[in-house]
């Protein structure tokens, strides 16, 4: 019993955002993205990485920034730990942003703890890129 509650406890720490909402494919996600005319934030992590899991509590459990990202995007995490990560996109230095179009050309990129107001305006800066 104990096993089982420490297990989930772990598990809560580690997957402490919606993740059931995020895919963790990439050629999936691509598929569902030209499926539904999408573009894609992909956001590369690692599951010990004091500045994911901030960015996690910080940014991504805001209901206002989690709407625009479902409302605009198809949502991939990425742990450089447990998922593949095709060669394109750097694991180290994380956590890192990319916006990519529903046929994965990277349009912006960044990396960092963004606070909510932060993202919303690297989020603004995709758009504008996508436009372009």
């Amino acid at each position: 019993m104990k096993t089982f509650i420490l297990t989930l406890i772990l598990a809560s720490c580690l997957f402490g955002f919606e993740t059931d909402k995020w895919l963790h494919d990439y050629d999936k996600a691509l598929k569902i993205a030209q499926k539904e005319h999408k573009n894609i934030y992909l956001f590369i992590g690692a599951d010990e990485c004091h500045f994911c899991k901030r960015f996690k509590e910080k940014t991504l459990s805001k209901k206002k920034v989690m709407g625009r990202l479902h409302q605009d995007y198809i949502l991939i995490y990425l742990s450089r730990d447990r998922h593949f990560i095709p060669k394109k996109f750097q694991k180290f230095g994380v956590p890192r942003h990319y916006f990519l179009n529903k046929n994965g050309e990277i349009l912006f990129e960044s990396f960092g703890v963004l606070e909510p107001a932060g993202f919303f305006t690297l989020l603004d800066e995709a758009d504008l890129n996508a436009d372009n």
